[in-house]
């Protein structure tokens, strides 16, 4: 079933404290790994990332070892595996172990996780009690490398399929520190966020992997034309420039001066992407010092951009939340904000 970037974590947690195996497969890039690892580190988790499609069956099974007693042959598990008896790690409530690129193993690696998937065994050890485990994957009609999993691997995980979601991934990158200019160029216009097609001739694409690159890419500087070949290196070139032609709108925004000084009176822009552009802006600057003037600019655009300002620059310092103005702005807006 399709699931959300926001429905996935509480998902996963259900899953994983039933004592069952889920598998995430997606598009390439829209955070699978990202959300997992979120759910790991919010139940304190050690993470151990495991690529099938590079892995070997003696990865899995471990070394085959032999005594002079035939019958006392076994193996010996690799020490990527928690097994019983070891200790946990300090600050640690146990482990989270990603069986990434599922789906992509050859399907011998594919045979020799059954074991370690549904039995909680790795050759002939179990693994530790406090050990989850998440596999993931990508879409086979995204022309990826993917092999079709057999019947008996699928019986084995409950299935999920994540699909964007325009509203978490700017929840999470208001937390993550996304450039402001291309939070709100996705908030103006959310089908830029995933632009994935299998047939495509590019050499990438824009989704919520490479918008991170852009952001690190871009952030704090300053953009010219220059700035075009670097942005397409990760979002491809159609993406880019028109990122780019949207960029030149915070050139005839106001200044955040003249806005400061002069709340009631600086004009308030009349097109969508200045709208957009603009909330982006004060999002990012608004702060504890400058909200009281801020705020007097800020209400007097149409609520849905009130919000995303105030919800964007909180998340950036929640002890805005405190701040007298936005807290009678809250109160103000109940209706709204329900």
């Amino acid at each position: 079933m399709k699931v959300s970037s926001e429905q996935l974590p509480s998902l996963l947690t259900k899953v994983l404290r039933a004592g069952l195996c889920p598998m995430v497969v997606g598009s390439p890039g829209t955070g699978k790994s990202d959300i997992i690892k979120q759910v790991a580190q919010k139940h304190n988790l050690k993470v151990i990332d495991v690529r099938l499609s590079q892995a070997d069956p003696t990865d899995l099974n471990g070394l085959v070892y032999f005594n002079n007693d035939k019958s006392k042959a076994g193996y010996i598990p690799m020490d990527t595996f928690p097994i019983e008896g070891d200790p946990i790690p300090d600050g640690y409530a146990g482990w989270l172990l990603i069986l990434d690129e599922l789906n992509s193993a050859p399907l011998s690696i594919q045979a020799a996780s059954y074991k370690l998937i549904l039995d909680k065994e790795v050759g002939q050890h179990k693994l530790h009690k406090n050990v989850a485990i998440v596999a993931a994957g990508n879409l086979m009609t995204d022309k990826a490398i993917v092999n079709r999993m057999s019947t008996a691997m699928q019986s084995r995980m409950a299935h999920f399929e994540l699909v964007v979601s325009k509203k978490a991934w700017i929840n999470w990158a208001d937390n993550a520190g996304i450039d402001y200019r291309i939070k709100s160029y996705i908030n103006y216009k959310p089908e830029m966020l995933h632009k994935f097609d299998p047939k495509h001739n590019d050499s990438t694409f824009a989704c919520s992997r490479t918008w991170s690159f852009a952001s690190k890419l871009i952030k704090d500087e300053p953009l010219d034309g220059d700035s075009i070949a670097l942005l397409a290196s990760v979002l491809s070139e159609g993406v880019a420039r028109e990122f780019y032609s949207y960029t030149r709108i915070f050139q005839t925004l106001p200044k955040l001066g003249d806005i400061i000084s002069n709340p009631e009176s600086v004009p308030i822009p009349q097109e969508p992407a200045t709208k957009f552009a603009i909330t982006g802006m004060l999002g990012d600057v608004l702060d504890r010092k400058n909200a009281h003037n801020l705020m007097k600019f800020i209400t007097r655009l149409p609520i849905e951009f009130q919000i995303l300002t105030i919800e964007s620059a909180t998340a950036k310092d929640s002890k805005l939340v405190n701040q007298e103005d936005i807290v009678d702005w809250k109160i103000n807006h109940l209706s709204d904000l329900m």
